[in-house]
C-alpha cells in the first residue's frame, strides 16, 4: 500500500507540473485580462502566495492525511467496504458512477463553502484574490484541503470507488482547477461549445465576481452540468469581464495578496459583501 502512495503521489505531481506550466506559458501567450494585480510586483506576491499555500496544504495533507483519497480507496478495496461492491458493478461502470458522484459531492460542498457561515470563513481567502489566474486555482486556505479530503474520503468509502477512478479523479480535479482560474483567452465561439461539457475559465471567473449574486453562482470545477441543473449557473458577468471586478468587496488591495494575510482570514470577523 505505501508504494501505491508514493507511486500516486508521483503521478499526481508530475500531472500537476505539466499543466501548471502549461496554463502559465498559454497566460503570458495569450492573457484574458491585463490589469494591475495580475502583473509586476502585485503579481509576484500574489504568486509567491498562493504557491505557498499550496506547499503549506501538502505538507498538513500528508502528516494529517497520509494516505489521501487514493489511499483511502484502497483501505475501502482491502475490506470489501462500499455501495458498489454490494451492488457487484463491474470496475468500467463503478468507475465513471464515481467519477460522477465524486463530481457532485466536490459541487455540493463548494455550495455548502458558501452557505454554512463557519466554511465560509475559511474559504473567502480563496475568492479574497484580486486577480484570477492558475495561482488562484491553487489558493486554498490548509482547512479547507483538509476538510475537502475528508468529504472525498468518506464519498470513497461510502461509495467502494475503484482505487484508478479515484486517482483519475484527483488528477483531473487538480487540472481542471487550474485550467478555470487560467487567466487565458478562449475564442468566444469555442468557449460556448467548451462550457456545455466543462467548466471555462470565462464561466468560472464569473463566480470570483465582487457581485453577491454572481459570487453565488457557478461553482462547478469539472462539470458544468450541476449548476445548470440546480439553477445556479450565470452565462455572463453582469459588468463584462472587461470590467468586471474580481474578489470580494471588502478585502481590496495589496494586503491580499501576503501570505500571512491569508493564513490568518478565517479568524477575522465574518463580513461580507453585497
Amino acid at each position: 500500500m505505501e508504494t501505491m502512495i508514493f507511486s500516486e503521489a508521483a503521478i499526481r505531481f508530475a500531472a500537476f507540473l505539466a499543466i501548471f506550466v502549461a496554463m502559465a506559458a498559454y497566460e503570458l501567450w495569450s492573457p484574458r485580462l491585463e490589469r494591475e494585480e495580475m502583473a509586476g510586483a502585485w503579481k509576484a506576491r500574489r504568486w509567491a502566495t498562493n504557491l505557498s499555500l499550496l506547499l503549506i496544504s501538502s505538507a498538513m495533507l500528508r502528516v494529517v492525511f497520509p494516505a489521501a483519497a487514493v489511499g483511502t480507496a484502497l483501505w475501502a478495496e482491502a475490506r470489501g467496504w462500499g455501495l458498489f461492491r454490494h451492488l457487484g458493478l463491474g470496475p468500467l461502470a463503478a468507475g465513471v458512477l464515481s467519477f460522477i458522484v465524486l463530481d457532485f459531492a466536490v459541487w455540493l460542498e463548494h455550495v455548502a463553502s458558501h452557505k454554512i457561515p463557519l466554511l465560509w470563513r475559511i474559504h473567502r481567502m480563496h475568492h479574497a484574490d484580486n486577480g484570477f489566474d492558475v495561482t488562484t486555482g491553487l489558493r486554498f486556505h490548509p482547512f479547507e484541503i483538509l476538510i475537502s479530503m475528508l468529504w472525498k474520503a468518506a464519498i470513497v468509502i461510502a461509495l467502494g470507488a475503484p482505487v484508478l477512478a479515484v486517482l483519475v479523479f484527483e488528477i483531473v480535479l487538480n487540472g481542471t482547477s487550474m485550467f478555470n482560474h487560467s487567466n487565458i483567452a478562449i475564442p468566444r465561439p469555442v468557449d460556448r461549445l467548451l462550457r456545455l461539457v466543462l467548466v471555462t475559465p470565462d464561466m468560472h471567473r464569473v463566480h470570483h465576481s465582487s457581485i453577491r449574486r454572481e459570487t453565488d453562482s457557478n461553482y462547478g470545477f469539472n462539470f458544468p452540468f450541476w449548476d445548470r441543473l440546480f439553477g445556479t449557473y450565470v452565462a455572463q458577468p453582469k459588468r463584462g469581464h472587461l470590467g468586471m471586478e474580481i474578489g470580494l468587496r471588502e478585502y481590496r488591495g495589496a494586503a491580499t495578496a501576503r501570505l500571512l494575510w491569508a493564513l490568518v482570514l478565517p479568524f477575522r470577523s465574518n463580513r461580507r459583501g453585497q
